[in-house]
């Protein structure tokens, strides 16, 4: 049984948006895998910008510290930001996925180009970043955005799914996106009616939906037996001094 931790990096959400997080994986379960889900422990209460996503990374990466202090197999990221993904690389040893980066690569390998759609026009930046650092900047046909903020995403569904299929039709019809990607992890459960409402219009076009995509990920690292490289995410000095961050210490690599 392989024990995935999910981290949910804001302080808090409402409830029914919290219990929801893990529904989306427990179809994952029939293949030996085990979920569970943190908060971290202080931060924002989402994350539409640089300056939320910094609030949330020293609490994200301890976290991820203390996930593999704990056992667990391997970190998920909970956000489409990856806030802390290459810094929780750095500090431990077990696989951690960022959702952004493994919906990209997946449907960079479903497609020619993929377009993502996402929650606001402040978000734009942090996809645009996240493909050039993932290599895949070329393969980015669009980023399209439904304006709802993440914390009202539950206030009326059925209305934001055919926001989110409305972008997914235009951007394949206009900037020619082979696949789309949901831009928000909280997009729950909206993948598939999305891809039937692309299929209705005539496109059969891939949906992907982030949490699944990259908990598949994790877990073929881990029933691989491999992780990220340490040569890529070299361990910070231990030594040095940190001030006014309650950041455990973490496991010295090899």
């Amino acid at each position: 049984m392989a024990k995935i931790r999910v981290i949910t990096p804001v302080h808090s959400l409402p409830k029914a948006f919290a219990d929801n997080i893990l529904k989306e994986l427990v179809h994952l379960e029939k293949f030996g895998l085990e979920f569970d889900n943190v908060f971290i422990t202080a931060g924002p209460n989402s994350i539409e910008c640089h300056f939320d996503e910094a609030l949330s990374v020293p609490y994200t990466v301890a976290a991820i510290i203390e996930a593999e202090k704990a056992g667990i197999d391997a970190c998920i990221i909970n956000c489409m930001g990856d806030p802390g993904l290459q810094a929780a690389r750095e500090v431990v040893s077990i696989p951690v996925m960022g959702p952004c980066e493994a919906s990209m690569h997946a449907a960079a390998m479903m497609g020619h180009k993929f377009s993502v759609v996402t929650v606001l026009d402040s978000v734009r930046p942090m996809f645009l970043r996240n493909a050039d650092a993932y290599g895949l900047g070329s393969k980015l046909a669009s980023v399209r955005v439904v304006n709802v903020p993440v914390l009202d995403i539950g206030a009326d569904e059925s209305h934001l799914v055919k926001l989110i299929a409305r972008e997914a039709i235009d951007t394949v019809q206009r900037d020619h996106a082979d696949c789309v990607i949901l831009g928000c992890t909280g997009f729950l459960g909206m993948a598939d009616e999305v891809e039937k409402l692309l299929r209705a219009e005539g496109f059969a076009v891939p949906v992907i939906n982030p949490m699944p995509t990259a908990s598949v990920m994790a877990a073929a690292f881990v029933q691989g037996g491999f992780s990220h490289s340490a040569r890529a995410y070299p361990a910070p000095n231990r030594n040095k001094q940190i001030e006014g961050f309650a950041i455990p210490q973490w496991t010295a690599k090899l």
